[in-house]
């Protein structure tokens, strides 16, 4: 988070106490009026989660600018023939990302969930993407394969995709990156 925004966040926090105490203070008899204290107290909290998110999204377009935005996915559509354990991810030959797997996650990635596996700025050219996916693969033996893509950022968001999907033809699972339109 950059300083400015630290400390527009420190303000209002020190502002929404000072408002919490004023309310408890103003109160006459707080034992016998702790309702309206307690629905003063709950507003405070809606507008603090409110204004927590208002400066996630602000945090997201001052570290992220559209022009330079660059994310990347995983999906999953495999199971049968790869068990998934870790993925790596390179962007210009430097690790940007690396992921260990849960049983959880992985049930949840072959149920047709996604994973937001990186998020960053990129300038304007050709990039080249490289996923290592690693896994437990037919016959229980281990698993390691890459993919590579090199694409053109513009200077709109651009967005790739991670698939790993089984392929019945010769019982393997197959890496690939897509770029998204």
């Amino acid at each position: 988070m950059t300083d400015s925004l630290k400390t527009l966040a420190t303000a209002l926090l020190a502002a929404l106490m000072l408002l919490t105490g004023a309310a408890l203070a103003a109160e006459p008899d707080a034992a016998d009026d702790s309702r309206a204290v307690a629905e003063r107290v709950e507003d405070l909290k809606k507008k603090v989660i409110r204004l927590n998110r208002d400066l996630f999204i602000l945090e997201e377009d001052l570290l992220f600018p559209a022009s330079t935005q660059f994310a990347v996915f995983l999906s999953v559509d495999a199971g049968q023939f790869l068990k998934l354990d870790a993925v790596k991810l390179k962007v210009n030959g430097e690790i940007v990302a690396s992921h260990l797997y849960t049983e959880r996650q992985v049930t949840a990635l072959e149920r047709g969930g996604m994973q937001r596996l990186y998020m960053g700025n990129l300038k304007t050219g050709t990039h080249e993407v490289t996923a290592f996916v690693e896994g437990m693969g037919p016959d229980n033996r281990a698993y390691k394969q890459a993919a590579t893509l090199a694409f053109d950022k513009g200077t709109e968001t651009a967005a790739l995709e991670i698939r790993i999907q089984d392929r019945s033809s010769d019982y393997q699972p197959v890496v690939s990156i897509v770029e998204w339109e």
